[in-house]
Formats: structure tokens, C-alpha cells, sequence
């Protein structure tokens, strides 16, 4: 699990080495690339 400052919460669907996650936000999915100063695990 992870909180989007925009996005809200969401779940790590796949990830990229040092490039990129992929989260799904319920509604939609997003690719989130680095660094990731918006994204905090939870």
C-alpha cells in the first residue's frame, strides 16, 4: 500500500528497477516514475 499526494491511496501493482511503479488507485492506474517525492509506503 501507498498514499499519492493527488491519487490518494493505492497498491503497487508492478515496478520498473529504478524507473517506475505502477499503482492502482481503484478508479485508475498510474505509472509513477522516479523519483517519487509524492509517493510514501505505507
Amino acid at each position: 500500500m501507498v498514499s499519492h499526494d493527488t491519487y490518494g491511496l493505492g497498491s503497487v501493482i508492478g515496478v520498473e528497477e529504478g524507473v517506475a511503479v505502477l499503482v492502482d488507485f481503484g478508479a485508475q492506474t498510474r505509472r509513477i516514475t522516479a523519483p517519487y517525492p509524492k509517493l510514501f509506503k505505507l
